[in-house]
């Protein structure tokens, strides 16, 4: 049995998979599972040793789980294709499992970078993710977007860090916060929160995503990481209210009979 499986979803990866592969490439298992890349995804991961399957897209907390699943190590490392994890803690995780460790689950702390620039203020850094677990202990919890691992235990957070390539290009950002707000959009409307009230519309498209602003580029510092912070916390400002306002535009056109 491998004592460290990672698990990995894909679509469409080629140009950041290399990457990451090449930071776990020690461990014992690689799992691959893709939904349908044109790309060199696939042919990237099996260079590296990764066992690659196909899996229609079900959602993120979904599909990442139907990775898991696919694991046999007695750890799981679950990783994004556009993270990577530094030497530093390469070494620091081989060592913890050597170790035989009595925790079920640790958190990484992880280093975004945005438009090239790691982003260390702000509430980005340092941004824990529990990402390691035994097999079987946990798994993330079904949700449309922005999914976390669902898990009871006691926890620790390892000392170095996983490194997020997240938004390269402005237009990489702005297309991924236009798809996302759509899904949270989706858990809005799940959760009943779809500004019914014009007060609420007012304040949830408007005020919320103001004072957001401020809050983490004033109070937290955001405006220390120069012209990519103020643009960072500028348009996750704009993604809030999108988001709002997408739920209640989805939620008029369900309440509205059609012809």
């Amino acid at each position: 049995m491998p004592l460290l499986s990672v698990a990995i979803v894909t679509l469409n990866e080629e140009e950041t998979l290399a990457r990451t592969l090449a930071s776990v490439a020690w461990a014992e298992e690689i799992v691959v599972v893709d939904s349908g890349s044109t790309d060199r995804t696939a042919e990237i991961a099996r260079s590296y040793g990764a066992q690659v399957m196909e899996h229609e897209w079900p959602g993120f907390a979904a599909q990442k789980n139907f990775a898991i699943a696919q694991c046999s190590g007695t750890w799981v490392l679950s990783l994004d294709a556009d993270e990577e994890l530094t030497p530093e803690l390469q070494q620091e995780i081989q060592a913890l499992l050597a170790a035989n460790p009595t925790l079920d689950a640790y958190l990484l702390k992880r280093r975004n970078y945005f438009l090239g620039r790691w982003i260390k203020h702000g509430g980005f850094y340092p941004d824990a993710k529990l990402r390691l677990f035994r097999r079987g202990a946990a798994q993330f919890a079904e949700r449309a977007v922005h999914e976390t691992i669902a898990f009871g235990g006691s926890t620790e957070t390892l000392e170095f860090d996983l490194i997020h390539h997240a938004y390269p290009t402005l237009s990489d950002y702005i297309e991924h916060m236009n798809r996302y707000s759509s899904l949270g959009a989706e858990v809005l409307q799940t959760r009943g929160r779809t500004s019914k009230s014009w007060i609420a519309f007012v304040m949830n498209v408007w005020v919320v995503p103001q004072y957001m602003f401020q809050w983490n580029y004033f109070c937290r510092l955001g405006f220390l990481d120069g012209r990519e912070g103020l643009l960072l916390h500028l348009y996750h400002a704009v993604y809030t209210s999108w988001k709002y306002a997408k739920a209640w535009e989805q939620a008029g056109k369900v309440s509205t009979p059609t012809s």
